[in-house]
């Protein structure tokens, strides 16, 4: 491991870790907080009774200072241990660093109890895992990571945004003490997870990556005033349908007209703003193809995960890489695959299926001729702010591919793929309280399901929503709910995939409460 702690006067460790644990820790000290338990992404469920955690959290009863210190000499010494056995794997070194790390702070504490006082074993364990982490895991970051109920990580050289499922935005304590240490735990993350190629650095300044758990990290720096990094936690990977209607994402009936739409082979895009659960609700939905066929994902980075599900089908997952910073002579960046590089090879993979973990450029062109040429069922995600301007999101990226497509073409191609539009919305109210001091939640839900019917008027796909909010007499659902909107052709094709038409004639669903909201959606 490289040092890269400034070169300055080596404190008095054994007087910091004294002087540190005669204080009682500051609210702003660094704190281990216990993992609280798994909630859904729309937040608690309504009723629900906290229980109070009676393990208080283990505050650092040292700075980083210290930290950086036994980090420093549990280094070295696992650095000899690998060197002596060149046999050594990974998990072995992870479990002789373990050994290791257990020694070393054994060690200053038998210092510090010399001088009078005594670390109790819960902050013993706390340094023991903060050291850990520093070498092994993602350092400070890494109370965040394991905490279930963390969305999104927002990082601002040593400013630090923390959004909750559960509760409003807060800050929190540095992840590094320099921005050139901020730059080393990323491109350790990037080392870490078996991405060697990628790294922040002055040729490639920006970088994204999949962590361990799924999270995706976006980062830039020095075309940035300060390195500027995003982690967007993935906190559902085995859930599927019947999970978002426990959670109010969607209701039975929803999920019902999704499994036959999944298992009748139409084509579907799930569209919304950044950050709603698009990926959740695709993941989801994959997870209602048979295990029998065959499917391919693309992605920038593993986000769907569905080649690691034992349950599902039989997938082929591709994975798009990051450039080394270098152009060719043809002026193209040198090992960079796009998703539109990969998706010719994976049209060859004999699928039955093509996924897209989300369009965002020429890939779009593709994955339309996949969708209009194939058996159908292919699926993906797109940003847009409306399902009707979804069609105008594919047309424009259409557009941009470079190849000299027509608007008119666009649009047909479109027509002519696409089945179906999947809208996602969030509310976020976190930030509002109620006049009894209870706190807003998030509540993400889908509100439209859109069927796209054809060519209309003027050459633009034709549409008309087959869920949609409904209001009527005094009563208003902004989720979605049936309106009898269908096509006789899609409707037989689904009646075959096992939908039970009935579905389709509930005017409000199969929502048993309305939606609680501190505002009128």
């Amino acid at each position: 491991m490289t040092d890269t702690r400034p070169e300055t006067p080596a404190p008095d460790y054994t007087a910091l870790f004294a002087q540190a644990l005669q204080e009682s820790p500051t609210q702003d000290a660094p704190v281990l907080r216990p993992v609280p338990a798994q909630v859904s992404p729309a937040g608690l469920p309504q009723g629900i009774v906290r229980v109070a955690d009676t393990a208080a959290p283990t505050a650092l009863p040292v700075g980083h200072e210290v930290l950086a210190e036994l980090r420093s000499q549990a280094s070295m010494k696992i650095g000899e241990a690998a060197g002596a056995d060149a046999s050594m794997t990974e998990q072995d070194r992870r479990q002789r660093g373990q050994s290791i790390i257990r020694q070393v702070v054994s060690e200053w504490a038998t210092k510090y109890a010399a001088s009078g006082s005594d670390l109790t074993p819960q902050q013993e364990r706390a340094v023991r895992e903060a050291v850990f982490d520093e070498l092994f895991r993602a350092g400070r970051l890494q109370p965040l990571l394991d905490d279930p109920n963390v969305e999104n990580i927002i990082i601002y050289g040593d400013k630090v945004r923390v959004d909750y499922a559960d509760r409003p935005t807060r800050t929190w304590d540095p992840i590094a003490k320099t921005d050139r240490d901020l730059i080393n735990l990323i491109n350790h993350l990037a080392r870490m997870q078996g991405q060697g190629e990628r790294a922040l650095t002055p040729a490639t300044p920006n970088l994204n990556l999949r962590l361990a758990d799924g999270s995706r990290l976006a980062a830039s720096a020095y075309v940035t005033p300060r390195p500027s990094i995003v982690i967007r936690r993935h906190r559902t990977r085995g859930q599927g349908l019947n999970d978002l209607v426990r959670w109010g994402t969607i209701d039975a009936s929803l999920a019902h007209f999704l499994t036959a739409a999944v298992k009748g082979r139409k084509n579907i895009i799930v569209v919304g703003s950044q950050g709603v659960g698009k990926t959740s609700l695709l993941r989801a939905m994959a997870r209602e193809i048979p295990s029998t066929e065959r499917v391919g994902t693309l992605e920038s980075e593993y986000e769907l995960h569905l080649h690691e599900d034992p349950e599902g089908p039989e997938v082929v997952a591709y994975e798009g890489r990051e450039s080394n910073g270098e152009r060719g002579a043809d002026g193209k960046l040198q090992g960079e695959l796009t998703l539109s590089d990969l998706f010719p090879q994976l049209l060859r993979m004999s699928l039955r299926r093509v996924i897209v973990g989300e369009v965002r450029s020429k890939e779009v062109v593709p994955m339309l001729h996949a969708m209009n040429e194939g058996e159908g069922g292919s699926m993906a995600t797109l940003h847009a702010r409306s399902p009707q301007l979804s069609i105008e999101r594919l047309a424009t990226l259409c557009l941009e591919a470079g190849i000299g497509m027509t608007e008119a073409l666009a649009y047909r191609l479109i027509a002519q793929a696409v089945d179906f539009v999947v809208y996602v919305r969030l509310v976020d109210e976190t930030e509002l309280v109620d006049h009894g001091g209870k706190p807003g939640r998030k509540h993400r839900f889908v509100s439209h399901v859109m069927e796209i019917t054809g060519i209309g008027e003027g050459g633009r796909p034709s549409h008309q929503m087959v869920f949609a909010p409904r209001e009527q007499d005094g009563r208003r659902e902004p989720r979605a709910v049936p309106h009898g909107n269908i096509s006789q052709s899609c409707l037989e094709d689904l009646v075959r995939a096992g939908l039970n038409r009935t579905v389709l004639q509930r005017p409000w669903g199969s929502w048993g409460a309305p939606l609680e909201t501190m505002m009128p959606l």
